[in-house]
């Protein structure tokens, strides 16, 4: 394989010609490189790319020239460097210069030279000047002369516009709804915290009401013990969230006495004991359901003046 070929800029082997050891290819066997446009016309503006091919001898060392070159009138926007190929004792380097020009000529030309370093020598070779023609997309004007101007259309229709989602509005607009919620509700408060409180103790007591009709109605069909129990159970659970007690565990004589020994309470809890604890008997039967009427009575008393 041959020696890779380096990039160097056409400013230094200006002056590396120029030394002592310099020559000019004219003056030696050496073969001349070859520069060419990929494409033969280009806009203003437009990608150009630029092909510098040097096929030599494999033992010279080949400089080819790198982005601070000179290209005008073309400006340098990259390149592509192909590693050095060697085929049956020839070498060959190639760069590929991508470039673009913004000047208005006709024709434009570049030459990039390529430097070959031999021992104390340096040989700047440049190939023929390779051609590029501008192609124009207006018609040119003469010197002095004013382009016309298109004739104009008028359009007075109205085109319909989509309407946009007025974001900072609509978040002003939340805020100030938040914070007109949370001043009602701190001006508020404990209003809305009665309020929510009735609301809650009317619910549970009508539950209650309810599920301590279906324990009576349950006794009077089975007379059994297990429906009295768990009547009672069921009004001691509601009495115990009602006062915001223990009530649920109080023992009879601590119920009674917590009700500074109510009437009702007191024969109502000895009538429903004697069943639980004992054995049921026909005859008892009114009594307990005169239990039955005298807890739900005083439940509902305890509710009136609780809910007052």
């Amino acid at each position: 394989m041959g020696k890779p070929a380096v990039l160097i800029s056409a400013t230094v082997l200006l002056l590396l010609s120029l030394l002592p050891g310099g020559r000019a290819a004219a003056q030696t066997s050496l073969p001349v490189p070859t520069g060419r446009f990929l494409k033969p016309a280009v806009l203003v503006g437009e990608p150009l790319d630029y092909e510098l091919r040097y096929v030599h001898a494999p033992d010279l060392e080949v400089v080819f020239p790198d982005s601070l070159a000179r290209f005008a009138p073309f400006e340098y926007t990259g390149k592509t460097f192909f590693p050095t190929r060697t085929r049956r004792g020839v070498s060959l380097d190639r760069v590929i210069y991508h470039l673009r020009t913004f000047r208005l000529d006709s024709v434009q030309t570049l030459a990039l030279p390529v430097a070959v370093l031999k021992g104390a020598d340096t040989l700047s070779i440049l190939p023929l000047p390779s051609r590029v023609r501008l192609r124009r997309t207006v018609a040119p004007t003469p010197f002095g002369a004013t382009p016309p101007l298109p004739a104009l259309r008028q359009n007075l229709k109205l085109v319909p516009v989509e309407p946009l989602f007025n974001y900072p509005y609509w978040l002003a607009g939340a805020l100030a709804l938040l914070l007109l919620l949370a001043g009602a509700v701190a001006l508020f408060r404990r209003r809305l915290s009665r309020r929510y409180q009735t609301y809650k103790r009317r619910k549970n007591h009508g539950y209650f009401l309810a599920q301590f009709a279906r324990h009576v109605e349950r006794f009077e069909l089975s007379r059994s013990a297990t429906n009295v129990e768990r009547a009672v159970v069921l009004w001691k659970n509601y009495l115990a969230s009602l006062e915001n007690s223990g009530l649920n565990s109080f023992t009879t004589r601590e119920i009674v006495a917590y009700f500074e020994n109510d009437n009702d309470v007191r024969k109502a809890l000895n009538a429903t004991d004697k069943v639980i604890y004992g054995n049921v008997q026909t005859e008892e039967a009114e009594e307990v359901d005169r239990a039955f009427q005298r807890l739900r009575g005083f439940a509902e008393r305890r509710y009136a003046s609780v809910d007052n």
